[in-house]
């Protein structure tokens, strides 16, 4: 159990790297548009990401 959720947390973190390696001004831009967004939008696009990723998580299996 514990080596999957290492696993998985190793994929998290080699796929949010991916576009500030490729992409760095873009990826500052958009951090930068993420900072001025209210806190209520930003808590429903986090629970619209995370239901896509258990909706994901259930159709692989």
């Amino acid at each position: 159990m514990w080596q999957d959720l290492l696993t998985a947390l190793a994929l998290v973190l080699i796929i949010e790297g991916v576009m500030p390696f490729l992409c760095p001004q873009r990826w500052q831009r958009m951090v930068e548009v993420l900072a001025q967004m209210a806190p209520s939008n930003m808590r429903w696009a986090g629970l619209a990401s995370m239901l896509v990723g258990v909706i994901l998580l259930y159709a692989v299996r």
